[in-house]
């Protein structure tokens, strides 16, 4: 079935094709269900996705969450949700019914509306965007209100064209998924990729690099078979790359506790600062799992948050002491004279000539020295490793010269996985646009479903 360039369709309020209360059907599900499935905000994707493996019994969750149905329609409220685009269409719940978080809108399509069709309008982006701007609350705790949901107006095919339309966003965006869940896989394995270079290399147990993927062939893969990737035989990277073989690299290698090799935490601002100095500060938000700082924000001191207290210089390293699971840690090179940095930091700073402050940024980084961390932190929502504890971790030191031709090494390759990281990423931006676009496009007509033009 064709629909041509943008078709003129009459427009509609949600609420007069929607229905609410309970069908006999409905009614008589609930009777019978002893068990349901239950969906709290993180068993809902972003691309119509559900997990429906979380069971409870229906006496624990029928009072206090949101009830829905098979062939219901779910919209997240809450800010980030649903800008994010969480949200879906209930298939294959236990039982046909279940329950979930109160941060969500149900939708049950009445006979004018293909339950599909009416999904994709809750995905498009103009749903999406008019919603975000009709939020209401205090920030964080943001929430699309319902009268919006139910006033909000679309154009309104017959139902025949709704499933056509549907099918077609069906086979379409499960085209896109497929390779967005590619790309997402590729991310997850350069990442790996580059944790393996930073801890083989610190270690000295270069053998194993000669038997993981290059980062050229993780790229020739990603669009066919991911899961060769991670068996593939790689060139040998390292033949030279550090200077030095597994053996020789492990024959002068030893461990040291950071204590002996570093002091932590020596300078930090003054409270008798000028109120009106400018500093620039990193939070342990601003510093990605991969080492990389992502912005600065700009304050004067008398507005600063009161963890910005912490003063860095040319080659400290940073280490995230609360919230220890995100890694976040850095190697600090050319800062500018007013940088200051959270108090969340232990702040790591090189003593004399034993170890290099290029190379102690990546040691801080290898895998063992992370477990470390993470082993003896405490706490469950905020984990967290005080001073005294992370400084009795220790980490491989080679001889001098050796520790900066692996920093070398290191900034090369890393720089390297860090490129193709980047365009990764974008390619994932760009296929999300289109998914986003081809469900809008398609939903107000301006798509030709049987030339099928967007291939």
């Amino acid at each position: 079935m064709n629909t041509t360039t943008e078709q003129t369709w009459p427009e509609k309020r949600m609420r007069f094709l929607t229905r609410r209360g309970l069908s006999d059907e409905q009614r008589q599900v609930l009777d019978n269900a002893a068990q349901v499935t239950f969906l709290p905000m993180e068993n809902i994707g972003e691309q119509g996705e559900l997990n429906c493996s979380t069971i409870r019994d229906i006496d624990d969750v029928e009072n206090g969450y949101t009830r829905f149905f098979d062939g219901d329609i779910l919209v997240a409220k809450i800010t980030p949700c649903f800008e994010n685009g969480k949200g879906a269409l209930v298939r294959n719940t236990l039982n046909g019914v279940g329950f979930g978080t109160t941060e969500l809108h149900v939708l049950t399509a009445g006979t004018e509306i293909d339950a599909r069709y009416l999904y994709y309008i809750t995905a498009s982006d103009h749903f999406r965007r008019l919603g975000e701007a009709a939020m209401f609350g205090a920030a964080g705790q943001k929430r699309v209100p319902e009268d919006f949901v139910r006033d909000y107006s679309f154009p309104v095919p017959p139902l025949p064209q709704q499933s056509a339309i549907a099918e077609y966003l069906d086979r379409e965006t499960a085209r896109l998924d497929t390779l967005l869940d590619a790309k997402q896989r590729l991310l997850e394995l350069l990442s790996e990729k580059r944790q393996a270079i930073v801890t083989c290399a610190v270690t000295g147990d270069l053998d194993a690099l000669a038997h993981s993927t290059t980062p050229a062939t993780i790229l020739e893969n990603s669009d066919s078979d991911i899961n060769a990737v991670r068996d593939a035989k790689a060139e040998a990277v390292v033949g030279g790359g550090c200077g030095v073989t597994s053996s020789a690299a492990k024959a002068t290698t030893s461990e040291h506790k950071l204590k002996y090799l570093v002091s932590i935490n020596d300078d930090v601002l003054p409270e008798d600062t000028d109120p009106d100095s400018d500093l620039q500060y990193i939070d342990i938000s601003n510093v990605d799992s991969s080492g990389r700082i992502l912005e600065m924000a700009s304050y004067r001191f008398e507005d600063a948050p009161s963890r910005a207290r912490r003063l860095v210089q040319e080659g400290d390293v940073i280490i995230s002491t609360v919230r220890t699971y995100l890694r976040a840690i850095t190697h600090i090179h050319e800062p500018p004279d007013n940088l200051v940095v959270s108090t969340g930091f232990a702040v790591v700073r090189p003593l004399g000539e034993g170890l290099d402050a290029h190379y102690c940024g990546f040691a801080l980084r290898n895998s063992t020295f992370l477990a470390e961390i993470e082993r003896r932190s405490v706490g469950v929502s905020y984990p967290a490793i005080n001073a005294n504890d992370l400084a009795d971790i220790p980490i491989p030191v080679h001889p001098l010269p050796k520790q900066r031709a692996i920093a070398d090494y290191l900034d090369r390759e890393t720089t390297r996985l860090d490129t193709l990281t980047t365009q990764v990423s974008g390619s994932i931006v760009l296929l999300r646009e289109r998914r986003a676009a081809l469900i809008s496009a398609a939903a107000t007509g301006k798509v030709s479903i049987g030339d099928n033009p967007c291939r």
